[in-house]
């Protein structure tokens, strides 16, 4: 029998394939492709939280609206202050938060002031009630103080017509309470992103249905449900679709018609079953379909009729590295904010570290400091793309760039804390 060499196709053992996109040109490629979405809708203040804002909110008064004490004490003007010894002045009256003082402070005189309450007109500034002598209706004080003490200035914090928040923010807690306290009982907010997704595989099963032999339940669509749900997008799932032509074209079609975006996972690869990249071919476009990174490189990218695609790869992890990495900054911008880019810090590695040059690669790990506060991280043992485990038991990717081969441990490394990507 004579020796020969067998031609291959590039796959994922190879460490580099010339037609692989950086994850850089990738996630340009991207983001230049998605158009954030026109849509709005008005909600209830309560209704908002974590929702887009499609206007940005204006002050319609001064915040605070009058100018006010930021302690508990005296309003006093500064020309009773005296320049040496004690200078003795009259309390007229006392200001409270809601209830102000009526009237003016004349020469030598002073009004009794709480923590939010209306400045009188002619006081300036605001002596601490500990620092006064008190005898009855009248006060004693120094000299040490200075005009606009402990005074909070009308619209110092929020000027009329100021922007308070911007279009393209995405609301929290203290955005509620702000906007609340400009009296703002509704926002308008932009509509949330229709995504429908899909499981590809005849080996796929559904939670209930019976395992044959080579059958798996198919895990994907509940991590997708879960990614989508948290970015705060409505999640379509349209199940399992198998592997045949007609299947999937009638799937894309669908899932077309109902949804901005459709996400699918497996199908993507070079198998003989794999028809996903065919099927759009027909429908739709295929911008790209593999980009140089571990776990993930059959990812595919392109539209189907108006909806944007992305064919995410079959195993489990690889999927969670592609959402993270590409899937969720392009949805942040169709929705219309500023997508999260991954932070990445610096850590040291605990465990020596091995990939193929050529590639980037996002293996799983443990973040953690020492008792000096050193940022400390421990791969979590195997990387392979099917070991779902690998993710739940870390709180981190280790990101080993296109040149790396070989870390020891000890050696500096970036991460992507999960808490910074969810």
């Amino acid at each position: 029998m004579t020796e020969s060499t067998i031609t291959t196709i590039p796959s994922c053992e190879d460490d580099y394939d010339l037609h692989s996109l950086s994850c850089e040109e990738a996630l340009a490629r991207l983001l230049a492709a998605v158009v954030p979405l026109a849509d709005a809708e008005r909600l209830a203040l309560r209704a908002a939280l974590g929702r887009i804002l499609a206007a940005p909110i204006s002050a319609p008064f001064a915040v605070p609206a009058h100018t006010n004490s930021a302690m508990d004490g005296y309003a006093v003007n500064a020309r009773d202050l005296p320049t040496e010894g004690l200078r003795e002045l009259q309390v007229v009256g006392s200001s409270f938060a809601g209830k102000p003082f009526s009237g003016e402070i004349n020469a030598g005189e002073a009004v009794r002031i709480m923590t939010g309450a209306v400045m009188p007109e002619t006081a300036d500034l605001v002596i601490l009630q500990e620092q006064v002598l008190v005898e009855g209706d009248r006060i004693s004080i120094d000299g040490r103080h200075k005009r606009g003490q402990h005074v909070r200035a009308a619209g110092e914090d929020i000027p009329l017509g100021a922007t308070v928040l911007p279009a393209g923010r995405r609301l929290t807690p203290s955005d509620l309470g702000l906007i609340a306290s400009l009296g703002f009982g509704e926002v308008t907010v932009v509509r949330r992103p229709r995504v429908a997704f899909f499981s590809t595989g005849d080996e796929l099963r559904s939670i209930g249905e019976p395992l044959g032999r080579g059958d798996i339940y198919d895990s994907n669509r509940y991590t997708l449900y879960g990614m989508l749900t948290r970015l705060g997008v409505d999640a379509i799932d349209l199940g399992v679709v198998r592997d045949d032509p007609d299947a999937l074209s009638a799937a894309f079609e669908s899932a077309a018609a109902m949804a901005d975006v459709i996400i699918t996972s497996g199908g993507v690869s070079v198998g003989e079953a794999d028809y996903t990249k065919d099927v759009l071919a027909r429908l739709g476009e295929v911008r790209f379909w593999k980009v140089a990174m571990k776990p993930g490189r059959p990812l595919a990218f392109g539209r189907v009729g108006k909806a944007a695609f992305f064919g995410l790869p079959g195993n489990p992890v690889s999927v969670m590295v592609t959402f993270y990495q590409f899937v969720q900054p392009a949805l942040e911008k169709l929705m219309g904010t500023t997508p999260r880019l991954p932070w990445t810090l610096s850590a040291k590695t605990t465990t020596t570290l091995k990939k193929r040059p050529g590639r980037v690669e996002f293996q799983r790990g443990c973040l953690s400091r020492d008792a000096q506060g050193q940022l400390l991280v421990t791969a979590t043992g195997d990387q392979g793309s099917g070991i779902l485990s690998s993710m739940s038991s870390a709180n981190c990717f280790i990101v080993l760039g296109m040149e790396v081969a070989k870390l020891e441990a000890g050696s500096d490394v970036q991460v992507q804390l999960f808490e910074l990507l969810m």
